[in-house]
């Protein structure tokens, strides 16, 4: 049997791999266009920002590594040009030397991956203007900061990677600028989820624009003015498009290929393309939600490597099947770590469900043992049915592990309910004897129990201001002289049962406190007095980070329209 596989890194090497260690008489050669075959696509903003400081680090394997430990033949800087499916063969060029060729093939695999999005705007050929996808981009960017000494920089994007180069090139001491068309940084987190990501960014000195079009680039006093949609040109010294990345897959296409979104590549549970013997693999492929069964593109290592392995697996008569891509991920935002897995709220409500939410402040462990942090959790799951959606963390200790926690729950079908539980391992340096994973658990039992009632932050605006309900607050008189809300009324959860006279019967009761404990607390006092209360979910702490990121976008935005 004789195998093509054109791309490496994560989906070609893997399935290179799986097919030698599966059948040791098979032919395998993978054409990469680039220089590396293998190679750590995430660690690369981390060697611009000299964290890494060997560039051999990156290499996780070379051709020379390949052929000797699986015989594959691995040929860098060889471009396939064409597929011929009539023939099965593919159309080579030797980057090299320029020599072009026919390769033929038993089975081909297409991992080509995705390219960095770069939308037709003027001043795209500047040399001042990156992106970044592979090694040598890397490169690129580095040997012109080692070169040049650029002390600005604008990243037009908020993504994974627009996030891990602001803090690699922040940290080398230059001033960073971030501009996209959305007003929140990090889709995969609920606006109000992302706040807590945008505090940090500005904690540590990023410029934050957002809610603006860029509309293209000009060169200007040996740097580059990023022009902007209703809105006077930003400079720096350099940019870097991270807007995003677009499957690359002209050569599915123009071998008629049935494509999906963005022209990604349509593939079944078995990755089988829609021409027999033709399979595809990793950031090209359009796959499958995990949890909204919808098509996705979802650009992740986790999923293409799986996938390649799927791919081996079926190529060598076997059956594999891939149950799509949950989305889990998790990002290091200076001192900071977000992570998410699943649908968020806002997506799962695109899709027509009926979703319900908590929000908790857990401690990263023990609040007796030294060193703990706070972190903020949201459980999104469907109503009735108690179906557990996804979740978004952000903290700083033990983010990653809870959210492999709740993402493994998603993943085996756990009802949201069910997380109250979960036996997970305890000790005072690592968590508390009610993770905060249980912690989400307990909160919606109470809720499918009736036990909780909740309301949220975009339930504020709504509610009646003309004495009809009360509103209060459970914290203490210090706390709430530092900052509350406007219309409640201070009664300490502690003083709450010698004080309920003062609360009108009859009435709802809207509650908040710090982080919605003691808030839940004295909802339970209420409701064993007959009244109809309701625990603001997240807490005052939630409320201010939100509501103080919201004002400072939106004064940045009237700021920057106005000039």
């Amino acid at each position: 049997m004789k195998v093509i596989i054109v791309g490496g890194v994560a989906g070609g090497a893997t399935a290179a791999a799986r097919i030698r260690r599966l059948d040791e008489q098979a032919q395998i050669t993978v054409f990469e266009r680039s220089g590396y075959i293998s190679y750590a696509n995430c660690g690369l903003p981390y060697y611009i920002g000299d964290v890494i400081t060997d560039p051999e680090e990156l290499t996780l394997q070379t051709p020379e590594s390949f052929w000797e430990r699986f015989r594959v033949d691995m040929r860098v800087r060889h471009e396939v040009t064409a597929i011929h499916p009539d023939r099965k063969t593919v159309s080579v060029k030797d980057l090299k030397t320029g020599r072009e060729f026919e390769e033929s093939y038993d089975k081909l695999i297409l991992s080509p991956g995705a390219k960095p999005t770069q939308p037709r705007l003027p001043g795209l050929g500047l040399d001042q203007l990156f992106t970044l996808r592979t090694v040598e981009d890397t490169f690129r960017i580095k040997e012109y900061i080692d070169t040049h000494h650029p002390k600005s920089v604008i990243l037009a994007g908020g993504g994974f990677i627009g996030l891990e180069v602001a803090e690699n090139l922040r940290e080398l001491g230059m001033d960073v600028t971030i501009v996209q068309r959305p007003k929140q940084l990090m889709n995969p987190f609920d606006a109000e989820m992302a706040s807590f990501i945008h505090n940090e960014m500005r904690k540590h000195g990023v410029r934050l624009e957002l809610g603006y079009t860029v509309e293209g680039f000009e060169e200007k006093d040996g740097g580059v003015d990023v022009l902007l949609k209703d809105r006077t040109p930003l400079h720096a010294d350099m940019v870097v498009l991270a807007i995003g990345v677009t499957p690359d897959t002209g050569l599915a296409k123009e071998a008629g290929l049935e494509l999906g979104i963005k022209g990604s590549i349509i593939v079944n549970d078995r990755m089988e393309t829609s021409i027999p013997d033709i399979y595809a693999a990793g950031d090209a492929v359009q796959v499958k939600h995990y949890v909204t069964g919808e098509d996705a593109l979802i650009s992740l290592a986790g999923p293409a490597n799986k996938q390649g392995r799927i791919i081996a697996d079926n190529i060598c008569g076997g059956d594999s099947r891939y149950q799509g891509s949950q989305g889990s991920s998790v990002v290091k935002v200076f001192d900071m770590t977000a992570a998410a897995t699943g649908v968020n709220e806002t997506n799962a409500r695109k899709a027509g469900m009926d979703v319900d939410k908590v929000i908790l402040s857990p401690m990263s462990h023990a609040g007796y043992y030294p060193g703990g942090r706070l972190m903020t959790m949201k459980v999104v799951f469907e109503k009735e049915t108690y179906r557990l959606l996804g979740a978004q963390i952000i903290g700083y200790e033990g983010v990653d592990k809870r959210i492999d926690v709740l993402a493994t729950a998603i993943h085996a079908g756990l009802k949201a309910t069910q997380l109250k539980d979960l036996d997970l391992a305890y000790a005072p340096p690592y968590s508390s004897a009610k993770d905060p994973v249980n912690m989400a658990g307990f909160m919606i039992d109470n809720i499918a129990g009736g036990i909780l009632r909740q309301w949220h932050l975009e339930d504020l605006e709504g509610l009646p201001r003309d004495g009809s309900v009360t509103l209060l607050d459970a914290r203490t008189p210090w706390e709430y002289a530092g900052g509350h809300i406007d219309g409640f009324v201070n009664i300490p959860v502690d003083e709450l049962r010698e004080r309920l006279s003062e609360i009108a019967a009859g009435k709802p009761v809207y509650v908040i406190c710090q982080s919605g404990l003691r808030s839940y607390i004295a909802s339970r006092i209420l409701e064993n007095a007959s009244y109809e209360a309701y625990n603001f979910s997240g807490g005052y702490r939630f409320y201010a980070a939100v509501t103080e990121d919201r004002a400072l976008i939106e004064e940045a935005y009237a700021c920057g329209m106005d000039k």
